[in-house]
């Protein structure tokens, strides 16, 4: 049996794919590009919420947003891991990043005007995350599958904690209630784009579901989002801002509106609102932490000869 026809046995038996398991360079390369991206997401999606951990109007809100930062820098060591196991070099992936020549989530490119963004990015935003990564918990490609399962409990801890931010909010004033409106209003559309383009326009779908990386369409995957959020919404008090969403009996999912996919695409090149911005700061970051990883290397390297010796 042949290498290639092994490799595909074993995706026709749903089992994984291991590091040292022969693939095909396209496959490889499918998943660092899928793989870097999400960890990049995860990296730069610290910054919004970050940007209220000085501000959290309680020290009880403070330490929730602490630890849900935290959780999403190890998800991106996670994530850049199981690059790693590819045979990708991190440094490399960072650079690529700050340089603009690999991608993250669309969603992070907003901006997080007022507190009840944290929130509605726990519920909206994570929760797409959810809806988007729990399959992924079955990826052919085994270290990136079990790098999912604890990433999709953690993202489910933080939806939970959004929603429980937002409820709070709206049983408070009439002030906070608008600032959930208007956040939800702002962040509803962008949620949608994280599912990527229409299939119709994917490029890496139906190649990525061949080699079972991924299992269910880009559109398969925000109507499952738009049913499961439209409960929640009127559970919440708050009005999802698209006049055509209704629920349809024929289909027995809710019909929902055309998204801006020009504003995708634009957000995508770099002229989001904060595009920027986050890399601007992400690349700030890595020339401020330079001195740590020298250190950590130098340090590696005299226990090495240490040993040696």
């Amino acid at each position: 049996m042949t290498l290639e026809a092994q490799f595909e046995r074993t995706l026709a038996k749903d089992q994984r794919i291991e590091p040292r398991d022969w693939m095909p360079d396209a496959y490889r390369a499918t998943l660092i590009r899928m793989i870097a991206q999400h960890a990049h997401s995860e990296i730069i999606g610290m910054q919004p919420e970050g940007n209220w951990i000085t501000r959290a109007p309680s020290l009880r809100r403070k330490a929730i947003l602490l630890a849900k930062v935290q959780d999403e820098a190890g998800h991106g060591l996670y994530l850049y891991s199981a690059a790693e196991t590819l045979g990708a070099d991190r440094t490399e992936l960072t650079e690529k990043l700050i340089s603009g020549r690999q991608k993250y989530s669309s969603i992070f490119n907003y901006p997080t005007l007022t507190f009840a963004d944290v929130g509605v990015i726990g519920w909206l935003v994570d929760g797409a995350a959810i809806c988007n990564q729990v399959p992924l918990c079955r990826s052919s490609y085994g270290p990136y599958a079990r790098a999912m399962i604890r990433i999709c409990k953690e993202e489910s801890f933080h939806q939970r904690q959004g929603y429980e931010l937002l409820m709070t909010m709206m049983r408070g004033t009439e002030e906070q209630r608008r600032m959930v409106q208007d956040a939800t209003d702002r962040w509803w559309w962008p949620s949608l784009m994280m599912f990527g383009p229409p299939d119709a326009e994917s490029p890496h779908t139906a190649q990525s579901m061949a080699w079972k990386i991924k299992r269910h369409t880009n559109d398969e995957l925000r109507q499952k989002f738009v049913d499961m959020t439209v409960p929640q919404a009127e559970a919440l008090g708050v009005t999802l801002p698209d006049p055509q969403l209704r629920w349809n009996p024929d289909r027995g999912h809710y019909d929902f509106g055309e998204i801006d996919w020009s504003e995708f695409k634009r957000v995508l090149a770099g002229q989001g609102p904060c595009n920027a911005q986050r890399l601007a700061r992400r690349r700030a970051a890595q020339d401020n932490g330079a001195w740590v990883r020298e250190a950590a290397a130098a340090h590696a390297e005299k226990q090495a000869n240490r040993r040696a010796a």
